[in-house]
């Protein structure tokens, strides 16, 4: 019988906290792990090998295997905790193949700008000290134009990012010292990559493969992740290439006590509130401590919040995007050397910015996936100390299923990275930018795949692509590069502008949503109201509009099975997968104050038509008969059920709530019975509902714990209720829901 771990003073303070009724559900005492030293079969380049020895930095295993896999040549993933020393080990590797080839080059991609200009920071001094004169420079937007010459001339370290690496390819030429020499690719933070940014990322990455080969290179590839389930499939679709993971963190790690604290038992004070008044708590206590937040205001306002409570006891700052970099490195510094004791942060801050190790993390609300989580929580800790974490959670579904049951978030495996490669749209577009770059060959299915020879044919049909003697050409005269975005497959986004000024960029189903006439817009705190929609010049018109009040459209849908690519038998159900198109028509919206429906006004919006993937399960014709004989809701059981699994997916897979959508009927075209469809809110598909259907027994066995677990009558927001639902969550019934999932779960054992 293992014994109990004592709490800490800090955690039994939580206890004595103004305002604690409880909010404690689970606290999981996560212990001390010990080093594991590694030993390199032969040792570094004297000047790396003096270095360390200077200052009795000892590699751990996980350095030296990553160091040993590049040698023999190998492409790697390292996937291992964060502040495990992972950009250590990528250095060595990148720099003795610098110094042992005078002439060979690297690159190193960053998710955000921010990051890449810390790991240049860390990158010159390494270089400073050991006299190699490697020119080490970021090129990315922000670079000015007269240096960038000088840059490609000289520099032999470059650091960017995959937008700016997408918008540099068709201009090859200039690189090519650069290119011909390319030895080693850096792709840090590669969990980043996944759904829509991931299948653009591996399609920049097989271009740069292209080009790289055209120059007679042919690169290693080195990434970095957090901890994922999948990370050698995650590495080989962005890549292309085979990968050696490396997963075994031999870092030593301090003993963390991690909360998992859920406020809704506290109605007198938001989930923001006391997330704030837990970071005032740590700093009080001599913790310096970051909150993790939602958004650029809830950041402002809970380091607000905070040093209200702070008076006398130090200082606290917020951190986000849309600061100069001068504010953020000032930040990023005070909070290293001590100076300020707690910081309120977007996840701007949840990647590999040096800003030292914390003592605690609150995280003010789940992140939306368990590698998230774990990098924010692994911000806090240093060396052997104690450390603690806190999760706050919010009051929606997937926050409260994991404080009801914590162990999918300390012993199931972590969520699977999905990176789809066969999205035509995707696919096409970059074919495009590739034959802008280099003339397509006809048969480059090693670099895009199976699906390669018949876009291309479409693409020719469209006049868009020509055949030469060199290969197929682009044949049109706007840049490929310059119209197709990385982080979405919607050609048709929507700009809403008020007084000349951006205040978003929304896609998809979202713009109608969002954009239509009448609808009032919340950005950053203010209201707007939409005055006119332009769906052919791609803008919304949005004026200030100071109210309480706020719209919600109303749309109904119908699905269409285009082809059934794959099914499977669940006792007397079906399980299916394949290709659907969707006809959305939205018909009006309501005005609403306070939750109350104070007006209804029609919309005459074209149908939004969606061709994608979906998954989808036939229930048998009894089951709806049975059910109705009991005088329960059938329908409401089926769309309580759909919205479970919709909220359940990113346990699954690293999808955002957002990227999926469902409907749910009890009579489909009066022939197949009752449906539940789960499909990709994206043209095409990406992947995500693929791999929902391959972890359909796992979704369904934790969606029934979530709808069946809930204490409430038909439905609330703590289980089966969406904001977003566009039936506005009616017709709804989670005990019939319940019953319908124990009895799919029962079918599948």
């Amino acid at each position: 019988m293992c014994e109990a771990i004592p709490e800490s003073n800090l955690l039994s303070g939580l206890r004595r906290l103004p305002g604690y009724c409880g909010q404690i559900a689970h606290i999981e005492q996560i212990a001390a792990t010990i080093a594991k030293r590694g030993e390199l079969r032969g040792r570094l380049p004297a000047l790396l090998q003096t270095y360390l020895d200077s200052r009795r930095i000892g590699l751990w295993s996980h350095q030296t295997a990553t160091i040993e896999n590049v040698r023999s040549g190998k492409n790697v993933i390292l996937a291992t905790a964060t502040a495990s020393g992972k950009s250590l080990a990528f250095n060595l590797s990148v720099l003795e193949r610098l110094i042992l080839d005078p002439q060979a080059t690297a690159l190193y991609l960053y998710p955000m700008k921010a990051l890449a200009n810390d790991q240049q920071i860390a990158l010159e001094e390494l270089d400073k000290e050991l006299g190699l004169r490697l020119n080490i420079a970021t090129y990315d937007g922000d670079t000015p134009s007269g240096k960038r010459s000088q840059i490609r001339a000289r520099s032999r370290v470059i650091l960017t990012n995959p937008h700016a690496l997408h918008e540099y390819l068709p201009n090859h030429y200039l690189w090519e010292r650069f290119f011909s020499h390319l030895a080693v690719v850096v792709i840090d933070e590669a969990h980043w990559y996944r759904g829509v940014l991931g299948a653009n990322v591996a399609m920049v990455l097989r271009r740069l493969r292209r080009i790289t080969d055209h120059y007679g290179a042919s690169p290693q590839f080195i990434l970095a992740s957090g901890t994922i389930a999948n990370p050698t499939e995650h590495a080989e679709a962005l890549v292309g290439l085979p990968h050696e993971v490396v997963r075994n963190d031999g870092a030593p790690h301090g003993p963390k006590e991690f909360v998992l604290w859920n406020p809704v038992v506290n109605q007198n004070r938001s989930p923001h509130q006391q997330a704030a008044d837990l970071l005032a708590y740590f700093a009080s206590n001599h913790h310096q401590a970051i909150c993790f937040t939602v958004s650029r205001a809830m950041a402002e306002l809970v380091a607000r919040w905070a040093q209200e409570e702070m008076v006398g006891h130090g200082q606290i700052l917020s951190y986000r995007a849309g600061y100069s970099p001068q504010e953020r490195r000032y930040i990023e510094s005070e909070l290293r050397q001590g100076h300020i004791q707690g910081i309120a942060a977007t996840n701007a801050l949840e990647l590999g910015i040096n800003i030292g190790h914390l003592d605690s993390v609150v995280m003010a609300g789940y992140p939306g996936t368990i590698c998230s989580l774990w990098q924010q929580a692994g911000r806090s800790g240093r060396e052997l100390e104690p450390s603690m974490a806190v999760l706050v959670a919010f009051e929606d579904p997937l926050d409260q299923y994991l404080v009801s049951h914590p162990d999918e978030l300390f012993e199931s495996p972590h969520e699977q990275a999905v990176v789809d490669l066969t999205n035509p749209h995707i696919l096409s577009s970059h074919l495009l930018c590739a034959a802008a770059e280099l003339p397509l060959g006809t048969n480059e299915m090693h670099y895009f795949g199976s699906l390669y020879p018949h876009i291309v044919k479409a693409l020719e049909a469209e006049e868009l692509l020509a055949r030469s003697g060199m290969g197929f050409i682009f044949h049109d005269t706007f840049r490929p590069a310059s119209v197709v975005s990385l982080s979405t497959v919607d050609k048709d986004a929507i700009q809403i502008r008020c007084e000349g000024r951006v205040l978003e960029i929304v896609s998809g189903r979202q713009k109608f949503m969002s954009a239509h006439e009448g609808a009032i817009l919340i950005h950053r705190g203010e209201s707007y109201q939409i005055v006119k929609l332009d769906l052919e010049q791609h803008t919304a018109d949005a004026v200030r509009e100071p109210t309480n009040t706020y719209t919600e459209v109303l749309s109904r849908r119908h699905i269409e099975i285009i082809e059934e690519i794959d099914r499977r038998q669940l006792g007397e159900a079906v399980l299916c997968f394949g290709n659907v198109q969707i006809a959305e028509e939205f018909y009006g919206y309501n005005l609403l104050d306070r939750g109350e429906v104070i007006g209804t006004f029609p919309l005459e919006i074209p149908k939004l038509e969606l061709d994608t993937e979906s998954m989808w399960i036939q229930l048998p014709p009894w089951m709806g008969e049975r059910i109705r004989s009991q005088g329960c809701d059938y329908a409401g059981g089926l769309h309580a059920a759909e919205h479970g699994l919709i909220h359940m997916m990113p346990l699954r897979t690293m999808c955002d709530r957002g990227d999926v959508g469902g409907m749910s009927t009890p009579s489909y075209d009066n022939t197949l019975g009752a449906i539940i469809f789960i499909y990709d809110g994206y043209p095409g598909g990406i992947g995500i509902s693929r791999k929902a259907y391959e972890e359909f027994e796992a979704l369904s066995k934790i969606t029934y714990r979530l709808v069946n677990n809930c204490l409430c009558e038909t439905g609330c927001l703590s289980c089966v209720y969406d904001r977003n639902c566009g039936n506005s969550n009616f017709p709804m019934d989670r005990v019939v829901a319940s019953s319908i999932l124990a009895w799919v779960n029962d079918s599948v054992g």
